[in-house]
């Protein structure tokens, strides 16, 4: 019998502000970051209130990570200081990397309607976190996408989608990483069997629906839990109701991780000297 990833935890958001007052459910943040090793934090923002998201982000610090925005409804304007400008819509997606430093702005870009979207933060090696800051716009269009022969449609944000029948690779690559981001929106009655490198941290996100795991002990998990995988084995998902569900997989960097608020380095010295140069505004 073929071996399944085996669930190791499952676990629900909790209620959060962040920015200017931005509601959020912060998934993935806070003490035990290594357990989620490279994933750093992962907020989902979903609302139709604008009260909940009309103050955004004003301009704010970041070093030593990634951060990925990807957007289900909504749109939201990027600015930062080194002059690139976004506007982030219903289905794309904004890439950032911080490296040694970026301040930017995340402003909402409607002042009423849904605004329902992701923000996963993905650390980078000691290596890299000093390296060039950069930004890239993705739209919807941009972003690959199949529908499997079982029904269900996948987005592929990062990495690359296998399921052993058909193959597509996605609209980011990270050489240490290797970050597979994946959206999974499963038709009633479909099922999906994504491949996944064996070491490689995997956690699925179930956003809407109810989700079917094939493990030792069959679970049907809910909207609004995290569910956190062992690191070998082999993947098969489905829904009798239908899901939207969010696959986050990538190798962890084993390094040690000190974070102090936006900023995400290897040692407290490290973090010291981020505040320093912020304060200096010498943090690019």
């Amino acid at each position: 019998m073929t071996q399944q990833r085996r669930i190791i935890s499952i676990q629900p958001g909790q209620p959060a502000s962040d920015g200017a007052g931005v509601r959020l459910n912060r998934v993935i943040g806070g003490p035990g970051l290594e357990r989620f090793d490279p994933f750093l934090m992962l907020d989902e923002f979903a609302t139709d209130n604008p009260d909940d998201y009309i103050a955004g982000f004003p301009p704010h610090p970041h070093r030593g990570f990634e951060t990925i925005t990807y957007m289900l409804e909504g749109r939201m304007r990027h600015e930062d200081h080194l002059g690139n400008v976004g506007l982030l819509g219903s289905g794309g997606v904004q890439w950032m990397t911080a490296a040694r430093g970026i301040i930017h702005s995340e402003m909402p870009e409607q002042e009423s309607g849904a605004m329902r979207g992701f923000q996963l933060w993905l650390n980078l090696p000691a290596r890299d976190k000093l390296g060039e800051a950069g930004y890239r716009d993705i739209p919807a269009a941009d972003i690959p996408r199949l529908v499997s022969r079982t029904g269900v449609e996948v987005v592929v944000i990062a990495g690359e989608f296998d399921d052993g029948e058909q193959r597509q690779v996605g609209a980011v690559q990270r050489p240490h990483t290797q970050p597979q981001l994946f959206d999974l929106r499963l038709a009633p009655g479909s099922q999906v069997a994504p491949r996944l490198a064996d070491g490689q941290r995997v956690m699925l996100y179930v956003y809407e629906g109810q989700l079917q795991l094939a493990a030792a002990s069959a679970q049907t998990v809910g909207a609004g839990r995290l569910i956190r995988l062992s690191d070998e084995g082999q993947l098969q998902l489905a829904s009798a109701q239908g899901a939207g569900v969010l696959l986050i997989a990538g190798t962890p960097l084993n390094e040690p991780i000190v974070q102090y608020g936006p900023f995400v380095m290897n040692s407290r010295e490290e973090i010291e000297q981020a505040l320093r140069d912020f304060r200096d505004g010498v943090l690019a």
